[in-house]
This record gives structure tokens, C-alpha cells and sequence, in this order.
């Protein structure tokens, strides 16, 4: 049930950046899930209609895939990629939020339509794509 969360935070994160953009709707969402995330794709899929209706991203297709989970370390900097036998950093052996892991999903672009013509900036046909980090671990 925490995909209803996760979904409602991808809105909030998709509509300011639309809004940043001047785009009068969303057609695409593109999102990445981390190896070790619980989030399912599905479950986040069955909640964007509800949770998108009658906002511009409503009816926009959502896009997944799978990659490693990165994770900076808090204490050294390191980036690393764990696993879930060994949830430490290999250098300085700090311990990282399980939780962070659980909920790793980030949105690398959003496609748009009617980006910058309020400004009259933009593409010809007034379509574009932007780019945002969503982080959803632990809060999108």
C-alpha cells in the first residue's frame, strides 16, 4: 500500500516541474527503480490514474526500468552500489537506512506539451521533454 504514497509524491515532483516548463500537459513520465526497491511498478501504475485525474498529468504513460541502486555514503562520500547482503559502505563501513533502499525510485524526464510558449520559447511545435530528479528514497 505504500505505492499510494510513492505515487501521490511522482505527482507532486511531476507537476513542478511541468509547471516550471509552462507545460500545458504531460504525455510521458520516465522513472527509474533501484534493484533492491520493493516499489511496484504495477502498484504505482494502478494508483497514477487516481491519483493524476484532473491535473495536466492526467492520462500521461509511465515508463519503467530496472538499474543498480546507488547510494552515496553519508559519512564519506563514497558512491557505491549495495546489495542486500552487505547494506554498508565498503570504505568506512557505515551502515545506510534499509527503508532508503526499499523505496529507491527516481524520475529522469517528464515529456511535455506547451513547454515555454508562454514565454514563447520552446520547440516549434511547442513539445519538449524535462529532465528532474525524483528521489523517492525516502520521500521521493
Amino acid at each position: 500500500m505504500h505505492e499510494h504514497g510513492v505515487t501521490e509524491r511522482i505527482l507532486q515532483v511531476v507537476l513542478q516541474h511541468a509547471t516550471e516548463a509552462g507545460a500545458r500537459r504531460v504525455t510521458d513520465v520516465h522513472l527509474v527503480i533501484g534493484e533492491l526497491s520493493d516499489v511496484s511498478p504495477e502498484s504505482v501504475t494502478f494508483y497514477w490514474d487516481e491519483v493524476s485525474r484532473g491535473s495536466v498529468a492526467e492520462g500521461a504513460r509511465l515508463h519503467f526500468e530496472r538499474a543498480p541502486t546507488e547510494i552515496r555514503c553519508w559519512a564519506c562520500g563514497l558512491t557505491y552500489t549495495p546489495t542486500e547482503a552487505a547494506a554498508y559502505c565498503p570504505s568506512c563501513l557505515s551502515g545506510v537506512d534499509k527503508k532508503a533502499l526499499e523505496h529507491d525510485i527516481r524520475m529522469t524526464a517528464i515529456d511535455v506539451e506547451g513547454a515555454g510558449e508562454a514565454e514563447g520559447a520552446g520547440e516549434a511545435d511547442g513539445a519538449g521533454e524535462v529532465e528532474g530528479a525524483v528521489n523517492a528514497s525516502p520521500g521521493i
